[in-house]
């Protein structure tokens, strides 16, 4: 009889004991569980079960916590610290120089374990250890083999021959020790063949006490006697009965697959259903469904837990060394400063301010790098004293020296609590079980006097925290996220397999880079199939226990066929039938949510939005004014409603910055030398040369290739000096640079700008020079269209100047002016006309168009806002 159409596993458990040993009193009797979710309903069938009032219950255990009460004769040395030797061991070697030798030490450290677990003994002779190999990889003698031999054996003999205690050895003589003082009565619950050790223990342990065993896969089989473990008696493997109300959901794509895990979820609590459990075999698509899940309000309770290198925590830790190794490098500063965790003893306003003086300063000054350099721009009292605290942090981190891991674990302690993270951690469940690991590694590595760089310490805490979980105990939900080998014995009201394709379900269960499955096999080490077998068996398990049971996986994935897992097609063949559930994909489609056609959404219409009156602003700069008459709903966006984009830090050169730098360069130059006639080309020559490398010195420290942008201007020099004496030829003499002026456009708005230059003529006339680092080709046709750039229009009225023009400073062989062939008082006048009477129907309602040319839309910041893509097509 199949398991589900008979007593349940704990029937049959509780039936057996209590014949063997008749109640209340069951205190000598010892059950080994799988985990202890068993326990629970274990014990209320034996209570129901017992007939009295009153039951002594037996001794409920793991084989983990069972033999930690015995006590050992040594020490056990710890993985971490047994980590460092081998890393160390490796290093002296030399074998893998552009290896990561943490990784290689980790995957060799299992190795070592698996060996000593599984009792194989390496040969003491290399040549004999390397012929079994040759032997076990049926190939002749090479030099990746002899390598792969020496490597292995080496190690191991300088490992074993270590008088230490490791984890696995320890686990080991515990199991003998509690086999040999064997009295009480023993029952296993099993799903799975047991480990090497653990089935020596049991056939130790049953030549001295009566040992049952409870295999869930004869269970399954329907042979419900418990089987008495004997030499004579062996335990077989049955095939299973599937008697469960099991279906198929074959999603398009990971979103589709969660939203039908949401969907699935949400049907079965609203029917009652009170234990239901997610085994997530693809955690991108399980991440999905928690989100989606959450934002229905429904809290899940994840046994899987995460990875410490995923959480925010260790994010903040992570961030800091890598500001502190890469000479603060300023997005690694400012994500550092947006966290909660950094500075979490001062007020959180203080911090934020901080945060975004300095956000702002870094791009203002397009500073990319170096404390010091941030610390100069500082304005406020508070950005300096956190500038500060980050210097003092730094300073208990010296990345150039040496130290033992504890060493540097103790520094980091001291630096996070320089930068207030402790007190952050401290408020935090994973932050303070993140301090509790940082304690015990301190501990661990003690005694470990090697000695590690910066780098080498930060990629081996990187792997510590990607090898340790969290897992948050404090949710209590009927929705538990799992995995399939904590599953073991347990029933639930209902399960969904999630991501079961055949890339996922068994997924890659491989060994590892050291020995093929059949050298692995003739060393009496687990094979693949071994370990695919013990996930085939977790799965039968979950199966015959539950009733309810759905499995979903991307039947298409990136437009490709996506097969589903091996096993379960077939299941599918086996039982004649599909096993599709045919409910959900209608669900989802009509669980679809369609904008309503008056959606803005769905608005295949320009966007023309009206400016309240006193959103309006009263000033407005000649760059703001283009932006006007380029697109009126791009400076809507950016002038009215101030959506604009903090400037973006350029970290590579541009024309930009030789732009600003020619800038600078002609201001000092004219400063200097505001006449140039009757000097000597020899002294002007020097003196630009002089305040040119001056300029480009300080460029050149931040960035190298600023020595391209320096020849490029230097090619120009001669040009630019034989332009200037020209001028002064015509009559026009230098005047002022960088001088701010603005004009009163009528009552309510000012025109307002920088000129980068004026002239002026012995009768007073005034001319305005813009420098523009392009050709001569690309300015005049800013000025073909009379009125479409305002520049040079908006800078002549504001100076009052009768002239005005570009200056192109980009071609070696000349530097020309370039001005538009219209009287420039007319323009002017005409310019400002034109602003006071946009500004006056603004004020009256006018609406601002997202009317911009194509070239207009090409840069600009505000096209996810006005979503041209959307109803230009149209």
């Amino acid at each position: 009889m199949p398991l589900s159409e008979s007593l349940s596993p704990y029937d049959l458990i509780a039936q057996q004991l209590l014949r063997d040993h008749p109640p209340p009193d069951l205190r000598h009797v010892v059950i080994l569980l799988p985990n202890y979710h068993v326990a629970q309903p274990l014990v209320q069938r034996l209570a129901a079960l017992s007939g009295v009032s009153a039951l002594l219950l037996p001794q409920l255990t793991t084989f983990t916590d069972w033999v930690q009460n015995v006590p050992l004769t040594q020490a056990v040395v710890s993985d971490s610290a047994r980590l460092a030797s081998l890393y160390q061991a490796l290093r002296k070697q030399g074998w893998f120089e552009q290896a990561d030798l943490w990784a290689l030490a980790r995957e060799l450290l299992t190795l070592m374990d698996e060996l000593t677990r599984q009792h194989v003994n390496l040969p003491k002779d290399e040549a004999a250890f390397q012929a079994q190999l040759e032997h076990a990889y049926q190939a002749r003698k090479n030099n990746a083999l002899q390598f792969e031999a020496r490597v292995v054996h080496e190690l191991w003999h300088a490992m074993s021959s270590s008088s230490e205690l490791d984890g696995v050895a320890a686990y080991q003589q515990r199991l003998a020790t509690l086999a040999a003082q064997a009295s009480a009565p023993l029952y296993v619950l099993l799903t799975s063949d047991l480990s090497t050790p653990e089935t020596r223990f049991l056939q130790v342990y049953a030549e001295r006490a009566p040992v049952r065993i409870f295999d869930l896969r004869v269970l399954a089989a329907g042979d419900v006697e418990a089987q008495t473990l004997s030499s004579s008696n062996p335990l077989s493997t049955f095939d299973l009965r599937l008697a469960t109300d099991f279906s198929l959901f074959p999603a398009h794509g990971l979103e589709q697959e969660a939203q039908a895990a949401d969907l699935q979820i949400r049907r079965w609590l609203l029917a009652g259903k009170r234990s239901i459990a997610l085994v997530a075999q693809d955690r991108l698509v399980a991440r999905r469904v928690r989100a989606l899940l959450e934002r229905a309000q429904i809290l899940v309770q994840d046994e899987t837990g995460w990875t410490f290198a995923t959480l925010a925590v260790s994010a903040v830790l992570m961030r800091w060394l890598e500001a502190v190794q890469g000479d603060f490098y300023y997005q690694d500063v400012l994500d550092l400063m947006k966290s909660p965790y950094v500075f979490a003893d001062q007020p959180a306003s203080e911090r934020k301010q901080a945060v975004y003086q300095l956000e702002r300063l870094l791009r203002e000054h397009q500073v990319s790098a170096r404390l010091e350099e941030f610390q100069r721009l500082a304005e406020s009292d508070e950005l300096r004293h956190a500038l500060l605290r980050l210097q003092q942090a730094a300073q208990r981190l010296p990345t150039g020296r040496e130290f033992t891991l504890t060493g540097w674990l103790e520094r980091l302690e001291q630096s996070l609590d320089s930068l207030g993270v402790l007190t952050g951690w401290a408020q935090d469940a994973a932050g303070r079980e993140l301090l509790q690991l940082l304690a015990e590694w301190r501990e661990e590595l003690a005694d470990d006097r090697s000695r590690f760089s910066f780098g080498e310490w930060r990629r081996w805490l990187a792997q510590q925290l990607d090898l340790n979980t969290f897992r948050d105990s404090s949710v209590e939900s009927p929705v538990v996220f799992t995995h399939l080998a904590a599953t073991r014995w347990r029933r639930f009201d209902a399960v969904l397999l999630l991501g079961c394709d055949a890339d996922h379900l068994p997924g890659d269960l491989s060994g590892g880079q050291w020995f093929n499955d059949a050298v692995r096999g003739a060393l009496g080490l687990p094979v693949t199939a071994q370990k695919v077998q013990q996930v085939q068996d977790d799965l039968r398990g979950l199966l015959a226990l539950n009733d309810t049971v759905l499995v979903t996986w991307q039947e298409t994935k990136n437009g490709e066929p996506n097969l589903l897992s091996p096993w379960l097609e077939l299941l599918r063949v086996q039982l004649q039938d599909d096993l599709i559930e045919r409910e959900l994909a209608p669900l989802l489609e009509r669980g679809q949510v369609q904008p309503e056609p008056s959606s803005p959404l769905q608005s295949l219409t320009m966007p023309q939005p009206a400016a309240p009156a006193k959103l309006l602003p009263i000033k407005i700069s000649p760059s703001g004014y283009n932006t006007l008459m380029a697109c009126p709903y791009q400076y809507y966006a950016r002038y009215i409603l101030r959506l604009d984009e903090l400037d973006e830090v350029r970290e590579a050169l541009d024309k930009r910055d030789y732009g600003t730098w020619v800038h600078e360069i002609l201001q000092r130059f004219h400063g200097e030398r505001p006449q140039l006639s009757g000097l000597p080309r020899v002294e002007l020559e020097a003196t630009l040369a002089r305040i040119s490398d001056e300029v480009f010195a300080v460029a050149v420290q931040h960035d190298f290739l600023a020595h391209g942008w320096r020849l490029r201007w230097q090619a120009q020099q001669a040009a630019y000096l034989d332009w200037q004496l020209e001028n002064e030829q015509n009559g026009w003499h230098f005047a002022a640079a960088e001088q701010g002026y603005q004009l009163a456009v009528d009552d309510d708005l000012l025109l307002h700008g920088r000129l980068d230059r004026l002239d002026t003529q012995a009768d007073g006339a005034q001319r305005v020079l813009d420098y523009k680092t392009k050709d001569k080709n690309s300015l005049t046709g800013l000025l073909k269209q009379t009125g479409e750039d305002v520049q040079l229009a908006s800078y002549a009225a504001m100076s009052e100047s009768a002239e005005a023009t570009f200056v192109a400073l980009d071609d070696s062989k000349a530097v020309v002016n370039v001005q538009p062939e219209q009287a420039m008082d007319e323009l002017a006048a005409l310019n400002l006309a034109r602003l006071k009477e946009i500004f006056s129907q603004l004020r009256a309602g006018t609406t601002l168009p997202a009317n911009g040319v194509d070239k207009a839309c090409e840069y600009c910041a505000m096209k996810g806002l006005c979503r041209k893509g959307w109803w230009a097509a149209e």
